[in-house]
C-alpha cells in the first residue's frame, strides 16, 4: 500500500487534533473529498477507517496519561476528545479489556518515573503510525548523503514477533506485526521506552527472517507467547547510520554501510536492525522522515 501526500497530510491534522472533531464528515470537508471517497481511500492507504483509526489512538494516549500522571479520569478522556466520563470508560474497557481504574491501578511493569514519562512520550508518538512504518510513498527525490559513526550501545529488551518473507513483504508484515506488539505492551502494562524496530537474523536472496518489534524499559517479567517474543540485544559496538528520507530508499543507506564496513577492516557481528525515529502519522513530507540504522560491529 503506497501513502501519499495528501492522506499523510490528513494524519497530521488528524492527530494534531486531540480532542477536536474528527467525525468522517469533518475529515471529508478537510480533505476536500466525499465522504465516501475520504473513507474508501482512507481504510486502503492506512489499513483501518478513520472512526477505528482515530479512536484507537485517542484511546492508547490516554492510557498513557493514565500510567505516567495523577490527574483526573474524566480530566484526561475529555482532553482526548471523548465527551463524557462514561463514553470513556466504556470505549476503554472495550479496547483494554479492563476499565481506566483497574488499568491505572495495575501500572507499569516497572515503578519508575522516568520510564514512565518515556513510556508515555512513546505511546504519543507511536500510536498514529504503528502501522504505517516501511510503506511506500510517491517521493523521488535524490538521496541524502550518509555519515556513519561508531557507537557503544547498551542492551536493549523488546518483544518481537518473527516470520520468513519474500523481501517485498517487509511493509505488510511490520504493518500486521507492530500494531499487535504495541496494543500487547499497552494492555499488560510494559513501559515502552522508544520507537518500533526492525530486526534481519537472515537476508537471502528472495526472502528474509523479519523481527518487528518494540523497545522495553526493563524484562517483560514473563514470556508472552502466542507468537510473540521476549528478545534481549546484547550491548557492545555498532555502526549506525541515519537514513534520511522515504522508506523504498533505504536499500541505498545499508550498501553504503556495507562499503563503509569493508573500507574500515570492521566485520558486521549480529543482525541490523532499523528504529523507525519519525512518525509517518505526524510528519507528512516522507523527505523528512529519519530511520536509525544500526549494524552490530566485532
Amino acid at each position: 500500500m503506497t501513502l501519499t501526500r495528501d492522506i499523510l497530510r490528513l494524519l497530521a491534522a488528524v492527530n494534531d487534533r486531540r480532542r477536536g472533531d474528527v467525525s468522517l464528515s469533518a475529515l471529508s470537508a478537510l480533505a476536500h473529498r466525499s465522504p465516501f471517497n475520504l473513507h474508501r481511500r482512507f481504510r486502503q492507504a492506512v489499513g483501518e477507517t478513520p472512526k477505528a483509526y482515530t479512536s484507537r489512538v485517542r484511546l492508547a494516549r490516554a492510557a498513557a496519561e493514565l500510567l505516567s500522571t495523577d490527574r483526573a479520569t474524566s480530566a484526561i478522556a475529555l482532553d482526548h476528545g471523548f465527551g463524557s466520563h462514561e463514553v470513556f470508560t466504556r470505549a476503554f474497557t472495550r479496547h483494554f479489556g479492563v476499565s481506566p481504574r483497574t488499568y491505572r491501578a495495575r501500572g507499569l511493569h516497572v515503578d519508575d518515573d522516568r520510564a514512565a514519562a518515556v513510556h508515555a512520550a512513546t505511546v504519543s508518538a507511536v500510536a498514529p503510525c504503528v502501522g504505517l512504518y516501511r510503506r511506500t510513498t510517491t517521493e523521488r527525490n535524490p538521496p541524502v548523503p550518509v555519515d556513519i559513526v561508531v557507537k557503544e550501545l547498551p542492551v536493549t529488551y523488546a518483544l518481537i514477533m518473527r516470520r520468513r518473507i519474500a523481501r517485498e513483504e517487509v511493509a505488510a508484515t511490520l504493518g500486521e506485526f507492530l500494531p499487535v506488539l504495541f496494543a500487547y505492551a499497552q494492555r499488560h502494562g510494559l513501559a515502552m521506552s522508544g520507537p518500533p524496530f526492525a530486526r534481519y537474523p537472515e537476508i537471502g536472496m528472495g526472502s528474509l527472517v523479519i523481527e518487528g518489534g518494540v523497545q522495553l524499559a526493563a524484562p517483560a517479567p514473563h514470556e508472552p507467547g502466542d507468537g510473540i517474543e521476549a528478545l534481549t540485544i546484547p550491548a557492545g559496538p555498532a555502526a549506525v547510520a541515519i537514513h534520511h528520507g522515504p522508506y523504498e530508499r533505504l536499500p541505498e543507506t545499508y550498501q553504503v554501510i556495507e562499503s563503509w564496513i569493508q573500507d574500515e577492516g570492521r566485520s558486521a557481528a549480529g543482525p541490523p536492525r532499523e528504529i523507525y525515529l519519525t512518525d509517518p502519522g505526524e510528519r507528512p513530507d516522507p523527505e523528512t522522515w529519519e530511520t536509525e540504522i544500526i549494524q552490530p560491529l566485532t
